[in-house]
């Protein structure tokens, strides 16, 4: 038997990341989890995994994308590491609510430098290398938010919808040194996402926008009890990355097939009219002129 194939996987010490790369280690993958606390997140990745404090298959290195120097010296670490990887798995996220008029500016920096400038400049230190070997598969993790701009989640949306895109240009730039792109599209799972750093809801409940945040709010609750765990969308990655086609896009999750089938069927019309619905949001025009809640506990 040959060595085992290579993967790279960001943001793999929590949630779908964490739940990925214990997934592709048990499928033999050699596993380099790149993340903030490489410390803490490997034992967490032995402890799900079983592994061997010595067990070559698993490697850790730090990765903070918001940091150039990192993401640098990162690139550095994979290539010492297992050369040019078979698989880079651009996972690594972060997650916001609020309206646009709440979330403040350094949020979209933080977003996309996260979600979009870490993984291009990541991506462009380990092409050279993936691009001599004839051989590569490039994979962003992207979400029913980057298919279509959802309300109270702006930021995120704009920054799905730009990985999504960056990924299409990039299929076309290096299918002919034999290397492939994949969008993956998350349904909804269960993981800590939105609670990053406990900085990132935005929401002010007394505000213009408290009726919409109650009903978005009240949905999205309801909706996460029908959240999968994250060891399903670990099994639907293992399957995308094996995908030879140059560029291809997969949903992971019944909900996320649907949006794809959807944003496909439906004019983009009736498509923000069904969100809307769905949401529960007040239609176009109802709270023009409306009192505020402000004005209301005034009087």
């Amino acid at each position: 038997m040959g060595e085992p194939r290579s993967i790279v996987i960001t943001g793999a010490s929590r949630g779908l990341g964490l739940a990925s790369a214990a997934h592709m280690h048990r499928l033999g993958w050699r596993v380099v989890a790149a993340m903030r606390s490489p410390d803490t997140g490997l034992e967490k990745l032995r402890a799900k995994t079983g592994a061997d404090v010595d067990d070559p298959r698993l490697i850790a290195i730090p990765l903070d994308l918001t940091d150039s120097a990192s993401v640098t010296a990162a690139a550095k670490a994979i290539e010492d590491a297992v050369g040019a990887p078979h698989v880079l798995v651009h996972n690594a996220g972060i997650s916001a609510a609020g309206m646009v008029e709440e979330t403040p500016i350094d949020l979209w920096d933080r977003m996309f430098a996260t979600h979009v400038f870490g993984p291009v400049l990541l991506t462009k230190a380990l092409l050279p290398s993936m691009r001599a070997a004839g051989r590569g598969r490039i994979v962003v993790i992207s979400s029913q938010g980057g298919v279509r701009g959802m309300p109270e989640i702006a930021a995120y949306s704009a920054a799905k919808g730009a990985l999504e895109r960056w990924a299409e240009s990039l299929a076309g730039e290096v299918a002919p040194f034999g290397l492939g792109v994949t969008v993956v599209v998350t349904g909804m799972f269960d993981t800590d996402i939105i609670t990053d750093a406990g900085t990132s809801d935005h929401r002010d409940f007394s505000g213009p926008y408290a009726a919409l945040h109650r009903k978005i709010d009240r949905r999205g609750r309801f909706a996460m009890r029908f959240a999968r765990p994250p060891r399903r969308f670990a099994q639907g990655l293992a399957k995308a990355v094996d995908d030879p086609a140059p560029f291809a896009r997969h949903a992971v999750g019944v909900d996320a097939r649907m949006l794809l089938v959807a944003n496909r069927l439906l004019s983009s019309k009736a498509l923000h009219r069904v969100t809307r619905l769905a949401m529960g949001l007040p239609r176009p025009g109802a709270l023009w002129n409306a009192p505020s809640e402000e004005s209301e506990n005034h009087d």
